[in-house]
């Protein structure tokens, strides 16, 4: 249908209707001075369907992980998403609900969460899980304000090699809460044993440290959970959720509270969120647990029944008794995490996360051998690996871009100290042939 234009006699009927005889008259409360005395430079009017042919020619113009074989990573990873994980979290009952504020009456809403949080624990090996929270970084940043509350102790230590945005969250909630935040240098990648010793004291609340951390690099998690533990502070982790189909989960090397991001469990990449942050903890750090925790009950007809057991936020109880003041529930997203862990099962997650690692060593090896590249470190790597290359990456990263291949993230960009790096991620999702191309088109390069 053609667009109709206002006529002048619509537009004073308009203006009498609403009480006042100009348009110029609605704008009484704005100072001339900030007023738009110009011509707005718009298009002219089009159809609704003219619309949509517009903005899907603009959309084409877009590069994205579906144009583009994607090797990004650093906390937001390309994985397969099964068909029927859109399919749940598009049913109304899950797609058009918030959050519990009437549990009684949020018996399927509640019910996810239960069965989220009980997945979730049982993929980390802790004693209980939240309903989510934001993303793997305020989540981090909660665990460090739980630390701190429970030992009453002043200072939190964090590794260099947990992911830079997450260290900017965790430093920014610190700061607020009067918590003195240390950075623990790095050696090759992982987290210099030798420092933690030495900083470690008694006034430290506890370490965080990410496993596998920002390169991808497996860290010492059982020497790290030792050495804060004989001090009396408490050790918080933050782990790619993938990795524990095949990696030792952070409840059996004595982690007290485990946290992460779950994009990469049944979540799209969706240009950086939302996302869904994972928390858990060991059964004694319940009652300092953030958000809400959703338990089984019977009512009093004996038949099984969903509640809010704990909620330990500020629109709950007394301000200075809340844990935190977290507030927004990422639970579509957490829905999306469950389905996606229940289609999956106990032979695929670990399926998927094998074919991530063959796959990133394959590609590691092939880079190696190209005259120049080396990688980071020698140290195990799980699904991401951190390579110094011989020529500039934003070169690298133009030249493949041509090639349809988003090749890595730049690691010059982040307070690092590493100039001409280049951080890679292979996924489940990428092919040989993929790979192969990458590595011919990196071949090139030199050239």
């Amino acid at each position: 249908m053609p667009f109709l234009p206002m006529t002048e006699k619509n537009r004073r009927e308009m203006l009498k209707t609403i009480g006042v005889e100009k348009f110029e008259d609605l704008l009484k409360s704005i100072p001339e001075k900030q007023r738009f005395k110009g011509k707005m430079n718009l298009p002219d009017p089009l159809s609704e369907y003219e619309v949509t042919r517009l903005l899907q020619e603009m959309a084409t113009r877009n590069l994205h992980a579906g144009t583009h074989a994607c090797f990004l990573g650093g906390g937001a990873y390309d994985h397969f998403i099964p068909a029927a994980v859109g399919h749940v979290i598009s049913r109304p009952e899950f797609y058009t609900s918030y959050t519990p504020y009437q549990p009684e009456v949020s018996q399927g809403n509640l019910q996810s969460i239960y069965e989220y949080q009980t997945m979730i624990a049982e993929l980390t090996g802790m004693d209980a899980a939240n309903a989510s929270m934001y993303d793997g970084a305020s989540a981090l940043a909660e665990a460090a304000l739980l630390i701190q509350s429970q030992t009453g102790r002043e200072s939190i230590l964090i590794s260099k090699t947990v992911h830079p945005f997450y260290r900017k969250v965790v430093s920014t909630y610190c700061h607020r809460a009067g918590i003195v935040l240390k950075e623990l240098e790095m050696t090759n990648g992982v987290t210099d044993l030798d420092v933690l010793c030495r900083m470690v004291d008694s006034k430290t609340a506890g370490v965080l440290i990410q496993h596998p951390n920002f390169f991808g690099f497996l860290e010492e998690v059982e020497q790290i959970e030792q050495t804060i533990h004989a001090a009396g502070g408490l050790f918080g982790v933050s782990v790619d959720p993938i990795s524990l189909g095949i990696l030792k989960p952070p409840g059996e090397y004595g982690a007290d509270v485990a946290t992460g991001e779950g994009q990469a469990l049944g979540n799209p990449l969706s240009f950086g969120g939302p996302y869904v942050g994972i928390f858990t903890v060991k059964k004694q750090f319940l009652r300092r647990l953030p958000g809400r925790l959703v338990g089984v009950t019977q009512d009093v007809d004996g038949k099984r029944g969903f509640v809010l057991t704990l909620q330990t936020r500020e629109q709950h109880i007394r301000r200075e008794k809340a844990t935190s003041s977290i507030c927004t529930n990422e639970q579509l997203c957490a829905l999306a995490s469950a389905v996606y862990l229940a289609l999956m099962g106990k032979s695929g997650l670990p399926r998927v996360a094998e074919l991530c690692l063959q796959k990133a060593h394959y590609l590691a090896r092939g880079i190696t051998k190209l005259q120049g590249f080396q990688l980071l470190s020698a140290k195990p790597f799980f699904k991401e690996f951190a390579v110094r290359c011989p020529i500039p990456v934003k070169r690298i990263l133009q030249t493949m871009r041509k090639h349809r291949i988003f090749a890595g993230i730049d690691l010059g960009r982040f307070d690092l100290g590493l100039k001409n790096m280049l951080l890679v991620a292979v996924t489940e999702k990428r092919t040989r042939q993929e790979i192969d191309q990458y590595l011919d088109v990196l071949r090139k390069c030199l050239n």
